[in-house]
């Protein structure tokens, strides 16, 4: 298993991209391929103690680098040798199984989508992060890549983050829920209604298994398995949560350092904390797979360390042997609308 990484990609590069990656051949046994400026890798590589690349890992030289403040849509075009567009390409051209980023998120969407591909039939792409919660959380999709939605656009993220549960979460019948207002079949906007029937539907020929409308609450809970949301509603969800847990985080610091006794209490339920915090830190996935991309394609989170990075190449690792885009691929002729039914653009 051979994983590309964008070297110079992220708010800590090139250093905590180096870091993660070396941790990940040392810790992982996998080959791992840096591209980006060959000689700054190589410095950081010098100050872990290294003159050269450790066995399994691979530097290809790319001068130039993407960078926040570039045109997402046309970067990677206008920068051709970015480590960015060099690292998508070797991935499209067989030199390696998955590719890991954690620069701008819509510079890698869209270069994966012209460079990469989507999935022959598949509208769009979806970004699928994990939402923690009871049983090993829930997938979320989509949380951003699309924020005006179809229907059709839906139920294909339906069926993909369903094939996603059942492979990478280990659910053999994920439990698949339209994120909506209500749990009532005609809650929601006509985008909700719409996709309602779409998604009733397929779970009535049992090729998914739709448990109907699931409200935010429930869906944090762990009502389902799978959200289903456009990308606008899903990044607020999203934000949401990612703000609530910060607030509950600093409110549980400053309770346990009130007093001595309070103290005291903290090391006393230290595990639990550390449990706690463990299963709310981002760092553990790694990143957010963009499913629907003919490759396996991971956005590791902007301000990742080299925790986070080591954890994202195993993500595209276990992603990439996974079999989910085969399975997206032989299934797409049941994520279409209905015969008749009007045609979405491409």
């Amino acid at each position: 298993m051979k994983i590309i990484v964008d070297a110079m990609g992220g708010d800590n590069a090139p250093r905590s991209n180096v870091e993660g990656t070396v941790e990940a051949v040392r810790e992982l046994g996998l080959e791992v391929v840096l591209v980006g400026r060959g000689d700054e890798i190589l410095a950081v590589l010098r100050d872990m103690g290294m003159d050269e690349p450790p066995p399994g890992l691979e530097i290809v030289h790319a001068s130039e680098v993407v960078d926040m403040e570039d045109n997402a849509a046309t970067a990677f075009k206008e920068k051709k040798d970015s480590s960015l567009t060099v690292g998508l390409n070797l991935v499209k051209d067989g030199k390696g199984d998955a590719f890991v980023s954690a620069g701008s998120t819509g510079a890698l969407l869209s270069g994966a989508t012209l460079v990469t591909k989507r999935i022959r039939g598949i509208r769009r792409a979806a970004m699928a992060p994990i939402i923690p919660g009871p049983n090993g959380g829930s997938i979320l999709i989509d949380c951003g890549a699309t924020a005006e939605c179809t229907p059709e656009y839906l139920l294909q993220f339906a069926f993909m983050g369903s094939y996603y549960a059942e492979h990478i979460l280990g659910r053999p019948e994920p439990r698949v829920g339209l994120l909506n207002i209500g749990s009532e079949e005609s809650k929601g906007t006509d985008l909700q209604r719409e996709t309602y029937a779409l998604l009733k539907k397929a779970g009535e020929e049992g090729r998914i298994h739709f448990t109907g409308n699931v409200e935010a609450r429930e869906a944090v809970l762990g009502a389902v398995d799978v959200i289903v949301s456009d990308g606008y509603a899903g990044n607020i969800f999203l934000k949401t949560l990612e703000g609530t847990a910060m607030f509950l985080s600093g409110e549980m610091k400053g309770m346990f350092k009130k007093n001595i006794l309070t103290k005291l209490s903290a090391v006393m339920v230290s595990g639990g904390i550390r449990d706690f915090k463990k299963l709310m830190d981002s760092r553990e996935v790694g990143g957010t797979p963009l499913i629907g991309i003919s490759k396996p394609v991971i956005k590791a989170h902007g301000s990742s360390d080299g925790y986070a990075i080591k954890n994202a190449i195993a993500q595209a690792a276990k992603f990439a042997s996974s079999g989910i885009i085969e399975s997206i691929t032989a299934n797409v002729e049941y994520m279409r609308l209905p015969t008749g039914a009007k045609a979405t653009e491409e």
